[in-house]
């Protein structure tokens, strides 16, 4: 028998009184105890009967002193009660705190603020803000209004490189290209351009993407901008 069950408890029990894991503790205890199924079976008579009793407005007599032994254990088990549940809401409180810095922090709310900010760009085009921050930039404008800003870094498996192109008008399907000192050209990255383009008026926003290249960045003499199949070049932008 556990020391958190008690042979009082049989009262408790009958009259629906005991917390969910008292309950099914005491009712592990039953099973193997004969003096408390006898009580139980003549305490559950006087439950049914207290059931169909209406509540009591007054009491005439005066009060009964209850005994000491029992009002300690009430009052053990009452304080029981509560830490159960201040640990129980503690915990419940722990995981929503968790939740919401981590909903925070995945859609840019910033907590304790009281304002909601945009939400951030995915990670790939955060990624690529990164880039253009802390890389070698490199630029260009064609004569026709084309225009676009390079990236890169260093990286031990050759160049990590980022792209933002305005100016450039759909329906197309284009790649960038870093062309060596050997006139080799080496794909870095491709997409689709939709026919209101990109950096135009109705669609401001350029388009922002990252690649790589196997080369390295002192490698590269030229960036170029062409459409995949016709390989017309939109865009040439020097590396220097």
């Amino acid at each position: 028998m556990s020391a958190a069950i008690q042979h009082t408890d049989v009262g408790a029990y009958a009259l629906g009184l005991l917390e969910e894991p008292d309950r099914r503790a005491f009712e592990s205890h039953l099973g193997g105890c004969g003096a408390c199924h006898q009580e139980l079976g003549a305490l559950r008579g006087v439950a049914a009967t207290l059931e169909g009793l209406p509540p009591i407005a007054e009491d005439p007599l005066p009060p009964v002193r209850p005994d000491p032994g029992v009002v300690t254990d009430l009052l053990q088990r009452r304080r029981a009660v509560a830490r159960r549940r201040r640990v129980s809401q503690a915990l419940v409180g722990a995981a929503a705190g968790l939740v919401l810095m981590g909903g925070a922090a995945g859609l840019g709310v910033t907590v304790g603020s009281g304002r909601e900010e945009a939400p951030p760009a995915p990670v790939a085009e955060s990624g690529v803000e990164a880039l253009f921050r802390d890389g070698r930039r490199v630029s260009a404008t064609e004569a026709g209004g084309v225009n676009g800003t390079v990236a890169m870094e260093d990286k031990q498996w050759g160049s990590r490189i980022g792209l933002r192109l305005g100016g450039i008008r759909g329906p197309l399907e284009c790649e960038l290209v870093a062309v060596d000192s050997g006139g080799n050209a080496h794909v870095v990255a491709g997409w689709s351009v939709p026919p209101k383009g990109y950096g135009r008026p109705g669609s401001p926003a350029p388009l922002v993407m990252q690649g790589g290249t196997a080369l390295d960045p002192e490698e590269i003499a030229r960036f170029e901008v062409r459409t995949i199949g016709t390989h017309r070049t939109l865009l040439t932008i020097p590396n220097t």
